[in-house]
């Protein structure tokens, strides 16, 4: 995922993608999502599943469930 956005063509490469998946049928996962921003701008092109670490670090069997079961809301990084 491209840091912030601040090159024009990472956004117009990014977006792209998730257009050329989606017109061949793919699912979409974003990978690295670490901003707020990221997160907006993937939703707002209909991306809707990620990972990063916007939404948790990497983490060991029981602390990962225990973040499932909670909910993934409560675990963001605001």
């Amino acid at each position: 995922m491209p840091g912030n956005f601040a090159d024009p063509d990472d956004s117009t490469i990014v977006s792209a993608i998730i257009a050329m998946a989606k017109n061949l049928n793919q699912r979409v996962i974003a990978e690295g999502i670490e901003t707020q921003e990221q997160l907006a701008f993937l939703q707002a092109h209909h991306c809707a599943e990620g990972q990063g670490y916007l939404f948790s670090k990497p983490l060991a069997v029981a602390p990962l469930a225990r973040l499932l079961r909670q909910g993934i809301a409560e675990a963001i990084v605001h």
